[in-house]
């Protein structure tokens, strides 16, 4: 597993690592047997980064993985966690200094760590941005030893941009995907020149771009690509990327000729984000140890083509962009 500083911290992590959502709801039946099995054997292959939330089944997600460090002792890896979808509604009102301790303290307590590694604030709304006081409040936690550092998950690129105009944002969580790309422009350049850690996520445009998917293919009550098709639940743009699932499909049938030869569809969609140097790690999910590893190893395929690059971004000017770029 090749390493990638993680923004200005100090740190590297390994290009790819595990996210966690899906070990914890929201993503059909999940077996925690195969859950735990799956960070074992990713951790096992040398995966040393963790994406998770406090609202993944209610903080189930955080402590599957406290389970399975605790199982193995030893130097654990980096875990980044999420806060503030527990609110009933996404106010900035919600945003409280009392709010963020006691959100922070119960990760801790799932997690069984005093420190946290990364607090991400879980895309609040955009209004949260131009308010200084929630990012002091964090400041706070920093001096507190509650959490080590802070970052934020968006879901628009103007989000993105306003956040690391705050001096001590470590890092940036976007959707970023071959269905995704304005996150490539100026907010890749800028999070570079600031030092600023970008963790891709949804990468595989939730599994739509690992090319299994039909047009009969149905999910079960309990996934969100079944009942967030239209943003029902949360932000539409966190199922399939936002894009419209006819779309989707047919964009996969244009892209599926680009896959090098000995690796999937999915292998092939990490691989181009990976081609981006401002990304730190991206985060899969994975609900086996058998889709873990298959995700690792997407980092030693060889470095995409120009010409396939190319031909990525002529797909989604004529197929995706209409759908998705000004709405994030």
């Amino acid at each position: 597993m090749r390493s990638r500083p993680f923004g200005r911290s100090g740190h590297t992590v390994g290009e790819i690592g595990f996210g966690a959502w899906a070990i914890g709801a929201a993503w059909g039946t999940v077996d925690d047997r195969d859950s735990i099995a799956a960070l074992h054997a990713a951790l096992d292959a040398g995966l040393d980064f963790i994406d998770t939330a406090d609202v993944y089944g209610d903080g189930h997600s955080e402590r599957l993985i406290a389970r399975v460090l605790k199982e193995r002792g030893g130097k654990r890896p980096f875990v980044a966690t999420k806060a503030g979808r527990r609110l009933p509604r996404q106010e900035v009102a919600g945003y409280t200094a009392q709010n963020l301790q006691e959100w922070v303290d119960r990760s801790r307590r799932n997690l069984e760590m005093e420190t946290l590694d990364l607090l991400q604030l879980h895309c609040p709304p955009t209004d949260a941005y131009y308010h200084p006081e929630i990012f002091e409040h964090l400041e706070r936690l920093v001096e507190r030893g509650a959490i080590a550092r802070y970052g934020v998950s968006v879901e628009r690129v103007e989000e993105a941009l306003k956040a690391i105009e705050y001096p001590n944002v470590a890092s940036v969580q976007i959707i970023f995907n071959m269905f995704r790309l304005r996150p490539a422009g100026l907010f890749f350049q800028e999070a570079l020149r600031r030092g600023v850690a970008v963790i891709a996520r949804v990468p595989l445009a939730s599994g739509m771009l690992s090319g299994k998917f039909r047009a009969d293919t149905r999910f079960e009550e309990s996934d969100h690509r079944n009942f967030n098709r239209n943003g029902e639940a949360f932000d539409v743009g966190e199922t399939f990327s936002g894009v419209p699932y006819e779309v989707g499909l047919a964009a996969v049938e244009k892209l599926r000729p680009l896959v090098p030869a000995g690796a999937t569809m999915a292998q092939f969609a990490l691989r181009w984000i990976l081609m981006h140097e401002a990304v730190s790690v991206v985060i899969p999910g994975a609900k086996n140890p058998e889709q873990a590893l298959a995700n690792i190893a997407a980092a030693g395929l060889p470095a995409l083509p120009e010409e396939v690059m190319a031909e990525v971004a002529r797909i989604y000017e004529q197929d995706i962009k209409p759908h998705v770029h000004q709405r994030w």
